[in-house]
């Protein structure tokens, strides 16, 4: 059966740095797959994509040796089973807001007697190259379980959320967790406000030595936070990727000259 190199190598203390899909595109997930990053994420929880496209997704992404992951729209058994069943090689559980939700969702992804992941499907052994004998008795260790802070009273505990056995990396929001901070007037925090309450987190994972990781929106930010010591590291998504390029190729033909007008090319 093959094994999943990126939980592989978040445990070994390597970034791992990967993108989103949020197109809902399986033609799009097969050049994203070939594009370099180790894992992508299909996106359920924001986006139109329903658990059929999902699925041709996931097996798009497995068979240019990419992972696939997804992130599902709560963490809940259902949700869990269903895109596990479909072929996703782990999950991405969003505001997690406690250490009982985090339980549950473990709980969700690994079969009995350490889980309670009902048995069946087919479609999951496909993308790791395996029979579902072979996929039953080793999925446990193969499924990567990554849970989201996006809310200042997760943080507050978080220590406790992340001391839950089977997690294998911790995931920030930025955007919910920011608008978790506001103060009663709709003020956002500060920067440097944000980035201690950031600081926070990755120490609280550190010491429950769990991989930690957020949501940037360039390379250098991704360099940078690796740096820092992040390593599940998200950078935009295919759709922001595809409107920087086309933006960036439209400045470049509407040059203008001196007196505004747009230059011949």
């Amino acid at each position: 059966m093959k094994e999943n190199p990126v939980k592989r190598a978040l445990k070994a203390g390597k970034p791992q740095i990967g993108t989103w899909l949020t197109l809902g595109s399986i033609a799009a997930a097969r050049f994203m797959a070939r594009a370099g990053f180790p894992w992508l994420t299909v996106d359920l929880e924001h986006t139109h994509t329903d658990i059929q496209t999902a699925a041709f997704m996931f097996g798009a992404i497995a068979d240019a040796g990419c992972v696939p992951l997804a992130r599902i729209p709560a963490g809940k058994h259902e949700y869990i089973k269903s895109v596990l069943d479909c072929g996703a090689m782990g999950i991405v559980a969003p505001m997690v807001m406690d250490r009982a939700e985090a339980e549950l969702i473990v709980a969700a992804t690994k079969y009995p007697p350490r889980g309670n992941r009902s048995v069946g499907g087919g479609m999951h052994a496909l993308n790791f190259n395996a029979t579902p004998a072979e996929y039953y008795d080793k999925a446990d260790d193969e499924i990567l379980v990554i849970i989201q802070t996006e809310h200042i009273q997760a943080v507050d505990i978080a220590d406790e959320i992340y001391s839950v056995p089977g997690i294998d990396a911790v995931f920030v929001g930025p955007n919910d967790l920011s608008f978790s901070m506001r103060a009663a007037d709709g003020t956002p925090p500060d920067k440097q406000t944000f980035e201690a309450t950031l600081t926070r987190i990755r120490e609280a994972a550190q010491r429950q030595k769990l991989p930690c990781g957020l949501h940037v929106f360039s390379a250098a930010d991704a360099t940078r936070r690796a740096r820092e010591g992040w390593q599940f590291i998200a950078v935009v998504s295919e759709l922001k990727m595809m409107l920087d390029g086309s933006a960036d190729i439209v400045r470049q033909l509407n040059l203008q000259d001196a007196s505004g007008n747009v230059a011949n090319y």
